[in-house]
């Protein structure tokens, strides 16, 4: 519903008078920019942007929410696919300035500000040899993927993201600013692990750190297409039998422009087969070895590099204001007629950028109890990601209809859905239940217990 007229006057003038970062109504000058982010494919328009300064400015934001109860968007770093850090036609409560890093090297913790990006992070804690696992693009911002579990490439080793959290400081729908640890506020603590948003907004994370790098070792395998199918049933096996040091992954893709990359190979359908080794590169050997021996590989990309450049080798491809449309499935049958369906869907891929990415859990995971956190994906051995990635808007229909195709068609096999890639979050199939699980009453009842008047209720019902 269209915010009113005064309803709008009244909002901005009592943000104006409060808060001491930047107040973007549609009139400013700066408003599309404000109202942008990274999925070129969200298109929204809020009556008001505000750009935190600081937690009291959240203090605020939250506080005239509660009076002239606009709907609410939360904005971290703005990456998520579904785009819910805006909304149309209310308050966007932007932390995107927030991005203060804080490394305490002796207790091997990292102090995070709402609006960071996990490249703010990798670069603080390498540092000093540290690190926390996060996501694979380091664009991605730390609240959104950390609340919704928080897939990495050190999953296997140390857990998800939302697993190393210690603490967090949040402002809840009654403008209180709250710790939630297991020591304070131990339900809410729960729910924010795994459950999303719309719990309240979180300025600050204090993250567990782990000893790695400056270099990790990594094995990447390119197979050409036609063998797809029989490398997919390797790597099958090699996932099956692989030590927590590492998260296999597999993937049906065309390789982009890489420096370096000979020119007959961009642009052209392959199977990859991928593994980071967490740990030191010395030791990587053993475990990286088969990945080459899953057929006949045509490219070996394979080697070292600093872990803050193996956080970020795929920023490239997905850049600021692309289109993309991501759905995965949590599941546990990657048996042959599944392969074969994920081969054939992937070879009608709309644009060579579009990729199906099949990633390894399993590990620290899995031994952390089922109950423990809000996600509710643990013992789930795969998750099956359907990325469609296209940068010409003419290809929209038909790039969402493959994603949702192949999607559609894996849902036999599926015990849920990633929160983090689940669609633009407005179709058929996108609901909690897929998401939140045997959790989904519990997380309610947090929900309404911090938020009884639902000042944060778009923003519990979006992805």
């Amino acid at each position: 519903m269209a915010m009113s007229e005064v309803t709008r006057r009244s909002l901005l003038s009592e943000l104006g008078a409060r808060v001491r970062g930047t107040v973007i109504g549609r009139d400013h000058p700066e408003y599309d920019e404000a109202r942008a982010v990274w999925n070129g494919l969200i298109d929204r328009h809020p009556e008001v942007v505000v750009r935190c300064a600081d937690a009291d400015d959240v203090v605020a934001c939250v506080n005239a929410a509660r009076t002239h109860r606009p709907i609410v968007s939360i904005r971290g770093g703005g990456h998520q696919v579904a785009g819910s850090a805006v909304c149309d036609d209310g308050l966007v409560i932007d932390l995107s300035r927030m991005r203060d890093v804080i490394v305490d090297p002796v207790a091997r913790t990292a102090r995070v500000q709402g609006g960071a990006r996990w490249a703010d992070v990798d670069a603080a804690a390498q540092a000093f040899g540290l690190a926390t696992p996060g996501g694979e693009v380091s664009e991605t911002g730390v609240a959104g993927l950390t609340l919704g579990g928080g897939l990495g490439l050190m999953q296997r080793t140390h857990g998800l993201s939302c697993d190393n959290v210690l603490s967090m400081t949040v402002v809840t729908a009654d403008g209180a600013v709250r710790t939630a640890s297991a020591d304070e506020n131990a339900e809410l603590y729960w729910a924010l692990r795994g459950a999303g948003r719309g719990l309240g907004v979180v300025t600050e994370f204090t993250f567990a750190l782990h000893r790695l790098g400056p270099e990790v070792a990594a094995a990447a395998f390119v197979y050409p297409a036609d063998d797809a199918g029989a490398v997919f049933r390797a790597w099958r096996r090699l996932a099956a039998e692989a030590p927590p040091t590492i998260a296999p992954q597999f993937a049906l893709w065309a390789l982009p422009p890489f420096p370096g990359l000979p020119d007959e190979f961009v642009g052209v359908p392959i199977a990859m087969a991928v593994g980071t080794y967490i740990g030191e590169p010395a030791d990587a050997a053993p475990v990286l070895e088969p990945f080459q021996g899953l057929g006949e590989p045509i490219l070996d990309l394979s080697g070292t590099s600093t872990w803050v450049e193996a956080q970020s080798e795929f920023d490239f491809a997905l850049p600021d204001g692309g289109r993309y449309y991501w759905k995965s499935h949590f599941t546990d049958e990657l048996d042959d007629a599944t392969i074969d369906l994920i081969v054939e869907h992937a070879a009608r891929r709309p644009d060579p950028n579009s990729a199906v990415f099949v990633r390894t859990l399993g590990g620290t995971i899995d031994r952390i109890g089922p109950d423990e956190t809000a996600f509710a994906h643990r013992g789930a051995l795969f998750n099956v990601s359907v990325d469609a990635v296209w940068s010409d808007p003419a290809l929209d229909d038909d790039a969402i209809g493959w994603a949702r195709g192949l999607w559609n068609a894996l849902e036999p096999v599926s015990r849920g859905m990633y929160l983090n890639f689940a669609g633009l979050g407005d179709e058929e199939g996108a609901g909690g239940d897929l998401i939140l699980g045997a959790h989904e009453e519990r997380v309610e009842r947090i929900r309404l217990a911090y938020d009884p008047d639902g000042v944060f209720a778009a923003a519990a019902a979006r992805p």
